[in-house]
């Protein structure tokens, strides 16, 4: 069972929220929070408590603190603790922000109760998810701004090393160098040099464009 805290200012969102995600068997709403102070403290205590969320449903726009700032003190606090960014800004500038901050993922409050469902369990199993409209715009900006890679190229699994494939894969799910360095058993300084490599045989310039990649690469593994 994934608990989940929704984190919104508006009264009607987050009983909306609570409507969808009660036709989920597998998830369980256990608090809302209407602004950054109370997400702190319910997130604070719940872990504290052993029974904390696994995933936090975090509105970008709030009033006091916005969203960005309570998500920069979450992961602080809480590395490991996803956060799914709610917004209404379709722009994409606000999915690259939260994504800098350490968000797991950006969901536009106009996705259908199916979308925002899957989103949570993404998330909730470590991996990234962008609303598609906005992960389309990101896509071309990464296509735009770096070396778009050829059709023809290698698959990924072959253009990297055993090792360097782990590697991406737990940066792609936002994991810092200092995580994967304790995680394979590696010195920091081994991580880093892997995800040089790794930026550079797949043309991207940094971990942003890294997650970005591999939504691509997974939305294409999915339509294939």
């Amino acid at each position: 069972m994934t608990r989940v805290l929704i984190c919104d200012d508006h009264l009607i969102v987050r009983q909306g929220i609570k409507q969808v995600l009660a036709e989920a068997d597998d998830l369980r709403v256990i608090g809302e929070a209407a602004n950054g102070a109370d997400a702190m403290r319910l997130v604070r205590a719940g872990l504290a408590a052993g029974d904390g969320p696994d995933v936090v449903l975090l509105d970008i726009a709030m009033p006091q603190r916005d969203g960005l700032d309570v998500l920069k003190t979450l992961k602080s606090e809480f590395p490991r603790l996803p956060v799914l960014m709610l917004s209404t800004y379709p722009d994409r500038q606000y999915a690259v922000r939260s994504l800098k901050l350490g968000a797991a993922g950006y969901l536009n409050k106009s996705a259908d109760s199916e979308q925002m469902i899957d989103a949570i369990r993404q998330v909730a199993r470590g991996k990234l998810f962008i609303t598609p409209s906005v992960a389309e715009q990101l896509a071309s900006a990464v296509g735009a701004g770096g070396r778009k890679p050829a059709q023809d190229e290698q698959p990924l699994h072959e253009r990297l090393s055993h090792r360097e494939h782990q590697v991406f894969q737990l940066l792609a799910a936002g994991r810092s160098v200092g995580e994967i360095a304790e995680q394979l058993v590696l010195s920091s300084n081994t991580v880093s040099t892997y995800r040089a490599r790794i930026l550079e045989k797949i043309g991207v310039r940094n971990d942003v464009e890294l997650a970005l990649f591999a939504v691509r690469l997974e939305q294409a593994a999915g339509a294939g």
